[in-house]
C-alpha cells in the first residue's frame, strides 16, 4: 500500500517543489493547532521524549499514539492522515552503557515503536557508547548498528500496510542548538552524504534487508540552518547548491532538522532543493510562550495583585528547582541565563509546561482573563499580529483564540513552504 510520504518523493523527483513539516512537540496546543484541515500531517517523538521508560514526557510509544489520536478525534481529523514518526531512534538515552546493554535497549525501543504504529522511522545509531574506542564512532559501526535496528523494525511489523519508511543518516544540528554564533555551521558535502548512503546500502544488504532499502525515503544532511539562543543561521541556497543537485541523482529527499525560525522564503527555497521534511518544534512552543507571556502581561493590568497568577514568576521558580533541562545549555553570567530562561530561541522552557505547579498558575491567569473582554489596546500592546486579526474579525477576543493564533502563524510558514 502505498505511503503518503512515497508520493512525496515521487512528486520531488517528478520536479515538484513538495515537502511536509514533521511537528516534533507534544504540547497540547501545538497538536490543537497542527490537526486541522484535511491534509497528511506528520508528528514525531524523540528518543528523549517517548521510550520505554517513559521519556521526559511520561508516555511510551504506545501511549503517546493515544495522545495523539485523541487530539485528532476531538478535531474530527481524519486517521487516515495522521502520520506518527520517531526521531533519532537509537542508543542516545544509554551513551554510557555499555553497546551491548545500550542496544538491546534501543531494539525494545524500535520494537515498541513500530508495533505502536509508527510508520516512519528515523534512525540515529552515530553515538559513541561505553566500550567504543575513543573519539567520533567509526561510520562503517554505525551503519551496521542501524542495520540491526532495522532488522528488529522489520520484524516487529504488525501487519504489511504498516510496513516502515526510514531516514536514514545522522548528520544534524549541535543537540540543544549552537552554543555561540562562532560555532559556525557547515554543509554536508556531497561526499559524505554518498559515503554515508553506499555504507548504509552495504548494512543492509549484509543483514539481508534488502526490501528494507527500498523503503528508505530520506537521508538527514545539514543544509546550513541552525539556531542559538538569540541567533538564527539562514538557509543559503548557494552554498547548499551541490547536495540539493547531489539529490536528483538518488532516490532519496533529504530531511532536515533545526529548520525553525527560518523565514518563509527560506522555507520554500529548502523543499525547492529537495531538503522536503522540515523538522519543526522549539519555534512552535516558543510561539506558544510569547503568547501565554503576553497575557500574563495583561493579567498584571488587569487584575488584583493578590489574585494574579503570577505566572512568570511561578515557572523560574520551578525552573530553578528543576534545573536539569535547561543548566547545561545556557551559558554566561547569571543575567545571561536569566534572560535565555524565559526568552531563548532554543525554548527549554517548553519542558516545563506540565509541571503540577505551572500548571495550576496556568490555569488562574486562564481563567482571570476569561472572566473579562480584553481590551484591544492591550491587546494591541502586546499581541499586535492577533489585535489585527480581531478587529478583522478573523478570531474571537479570548486569551486560548490568542494563544492558538500564535502557534498558527508559525505553521503557516510550512504551509506555505511545502506546497
Amino acid at each position: 500500500m502505498s505511503h503518503p510520504l512515497d508520493e512525496l518523493v515521487r512528486a520531488q523527483k517528478r520536479g515538484e517543489p513538495r515537502g511536509i513539516a514533521s511537528i516534533c512537540s507534544a504540547h497540547p496546543s501545538v497538536l490543537k493547532v497542527a490537526l486541522r484541515g484535511a491534509l497528511p500531517v506528520l508528528i514525531e517523538s524523540t528518543c528523549n521524549q517517548v521510550n520505554q521508560f517513559g521519556g521526559y514526557t511520561g508516555m511510551t510509544p504506545a501511549g503517546f499514539v493515544h495522545f495523539v489520536e485523541e487530539f485528532a478525534a476531538q478535531n474530527g481529523f481524519p486517521e487516515e492522515q495522521l502520520l506518527l514518526g520517531g526521531d533519532h531512534l537509537g542508543p542516545s538515552p544509554w551513551q554510557n552503557k555499555p553497546a551491548a546493554n545500550a542496544m538491546q535497549k534501543s531494539e525494545e525501543l524500535v520494537r515498541l515503536y513500530v508495533q505502536a504504529g509508527y510508520t516512519k522511522i528515523h534512525l540515529d545509531a552515530s553515538m559513541r557508547l561505553a566500550g567504543d574506542p575513543p573519539g567520533p564512532l567509526a561510520p562503517e559501526v554505525s551503519a551496521r548498528r542501524t542495520a540491526e535496528l532495522v532488522r528488529v523494525a522489520e520484524g516487529s511489523v504488525p501487519h504489511l500496510a504498516n510496513a516502515p519508511r526510514y531516514a536514514i543518516g545522522t548528520e544534524v544540528p549541535l543537540p540543544g542548538g549552537a552554543r555561540e554564533h562562532e560555532d559556525g555551521v557547515h554543509v554536508t558535502t556531497v561526499e559524505a552524504a554518498r559515503l554515508t548512503l553506499e555504507l548504509m546500502h552495504a548494512a543492509f544488504v549484509e543483514a539481508g534487508l534488502e526490501s528494507a532499502w527500498e523503503r528508505v525515503i530520506a537521508l538527514v544532511v545539514q543544509p546550513g540552518v541552525e539556531f542559538g539562543d538569540d541567533f538564527v543561521f539562514s538557509y543559503d541556497p548557494a552554498a547548499a547548491r551541490n547536495l540539493a543537485r547531489f539529490s536528483e541523482t538518488t532516490p532519496f529527499v533529504y530531511e532536515v532538522h533545526s529548520t525553525d525560525y527560518q523565514t518563509r522564503d527560506n522555507l520554500r527555497f529548502l523543499v525547492r532543493d529537495h531538503f522536503a521534511i522540515l523538522k519543526v518544534g522549539p519555534a512552535l512552543t516558543y510561539a506558544y510562550r510569547e503568547a501565554v507571556f503576553a497575557l500574563a502581561m495583561m493579567e498584571d493590568e488587569l487584575i488584583p495583585a493578590g489574585r494574579r497568577s503570577n505566572l512568570v514568576k511561578v515557572l523560574e521558580e520551578v525552573m530553578m528547582r528543576q534545573p536539569e533541562y535547561w543548566q547545561k545549555y545556557y551559558r554566561g553570567d547569571e543575567t545571561a541565563q536569566r534572560l535565555a530562561r524565559k526568552f531563548s530561541l532554543s525554548d527549554r522552557l517548553r519542558y516545563y509546561w506540565g509541571d503540577p505547579q505551572v500548571q495550576s498558575a496556568l490555569l488562574r491567569l486562564m481563567q482571570n482573563l476569561g472572566e473579562k473582554k480584553l481590551p484591544l489596546t492591550l491587546v494591541s500592546q502586546y499581541a499586535s499580529r492577533q489585535w489585527e486579526r480581531i478587529r478583522s474579525g478573523q478570531i474571537a477576543n479570548k486569551p486560548e483564540a490568542i494563544i492558538l493564533d500564535k502557534v498558527i502563524a508559525v505553521l503557516e510558514q510550512y504551509v506555505f513552504a511545502c506546497g
